[in-house]
Formats: C-alpha cells, sequence, structure tokens
C-alpha cells in the first residue's frame, strides 16, 4: 500500500491522539487531499539519520486555521507499519510518500501479565509521587502509558515495532524495573546525604568468636 509521509523525529502508537501543527507548504497540501479524498497518511520515524517504521494517522479534525494558511490539527494513531520504498515527492505532489507494509499485531498477552505491569506503573508512579488513575487489565495495553514511564526514544522506537502484545508487556515491565531500582537508590542516596552532619546512634557489633 503506498501512503504519504510526514516524516518525524516521534513515536506515536495506535489509538493515540496526535496533535499537529501544519505550516510548510507540502504538508498544507498533504493535509487539504486528506480533508478533499479522505486519505490517511503515515508518520515514519526518524531516527539515526533513516526512516524503516512508522504509524497511519487518520485525520480527526482540523482545530485552527490560520491567516497565513497554517493549521493546527488532530489526528488519530491507527496501524504500525514497516517502509518498503520512499519518495522525496509523490507524483504531482509536494509531500513526500512511499510502500508501506502494516505489521500483523497479536494480541497474545494474559490479564495476569496486564495486571502485574499496571501495579509496577503504580509503584513507579508512588516513588515518584504522582498521582495514578488504575485501569482495569481487560482495558489496558501496552500503549497506554507507552510516553508516561521514561521510556527513551529509542526504546519507544524499539516497542513500535514489536508485534506481540505479550511481548511489549514484558519489555515495558524489564524497564519499569530497572527505572524503579534507579529510583529506590536516588531516594537511599538522597536520605543518606540528608543524615549527613546528624548524631548517629549505631548499634555495637560483638565479635565473640571472630579472629584473624
Amino acid at each position: 500500500m503506498k501512503l504519504p509521509f510526514f516524516p518525524l523525529q516521534s513515536v506515536f502508537f495506535p489509538g493515540e491522539t496526535v496533535p499537529l501543527h501544519i505550516f510548510e507548504e507540502r504538508y498544507k497540501e498533504l493535509i487539504h487531499d486528506c480533508r478533499k479524498e479522505a486519505l490517511t497518511f503515515g508518520i515514519p520515524v526518524f531516527i539515526n539519520n533513516a526512516i524503516s517504521y512508522g504509524t497511519e494517522v487518520q485525520l480527526v479534525e482540523v482545530v485552527n486555521t490560520y491567516g497565513s494558511g497554517e493549521m493546527d490539527v488532530v489526528c488519530v494513531a491507527r496501524q504500525v507499519f514497516k517502509v518498503l520504498s520512499f519518495e522525496n515527492q509523490l507524483q504531482g505532489k509536494l509531500y513526500a510518500g512511499g510502500e508501506v507494509e502494516f505489521l500483523d499485531m497479536a494480541n497474545d498477552a494474559d490479564d495476569g501479565l496486564r495486571e502485574e505491569v499496571i501495579q509496577k506503573v503504580e509503584a513507579l508512579y508512588d516513588l515518584m509521587d504522582v498521582p495514578f488513575t488504575k485501569t482495569p487489565p481487560k482495558q489496558f495495553n501496552s500503549y497506554a502509558l507507552a510516553h508516561k514511564m521514561g521510556l527513551s526514544f529509542e526504546q519507544e522506537f524499539e516497542l513500535l515495532q514489536m508485534t506481540s502484545e505479550k511481548d511489549r508487556l514484558l519489555y515495558i515491565k524489564t524497564h519499569l524495573e530497572t527505572t524503579a531500582h534507579v529510583l529506590n537508590e536516588v531516594n537511599r542516596t538522597k536520605a543518606t546525604i540528608e543524615m549527613n552532619g546528624h548524631f548517629k546512634n549505631f548499634d555495637p557489633l560483638d565479635f565473640p568468636d571472630f579472629k584473624i
């Protein structure tokens, strides 16, 4: 399938709302075509000076149109794709595009794993003293909080390429465990630093059978 492209240094996950400010002429044309022809377009992730994967998005609403022709638009992310070819300009258009192949996603995670990940997200938010609204496991998926758990851009891109929900949740679980461990160490170090200069009550240690 061929899609128009709007490459960005951002990762968008299926189901996510995508707000965009449109100011370049080529993308003004793209939004105009989307409105006129009900097109979807792709946002390939520009990373390491290349594009290889991205997300198809659908225009939902043009929120503002300015005198200059610039626009604020809202889109929704749909499917993840692999880029098969790239054309800097589609025929007769200002914007780029190319052939894509949509990834087949496997919804192979059980509620037990979902619940475990939710608990670890909640524990991380507690460590950061950030409010957390718990979601029932059946309504939770790996994309729900992907931008809100401290994943790096590279990690988000890695997550985007995974076709198994189970693999994505296990990846997130490992990340949450590592992050929580680091935060615990930071909090312990902070407490130690704050104790400096204070008198400490140490228990005496007895070594009745100790020999060198």
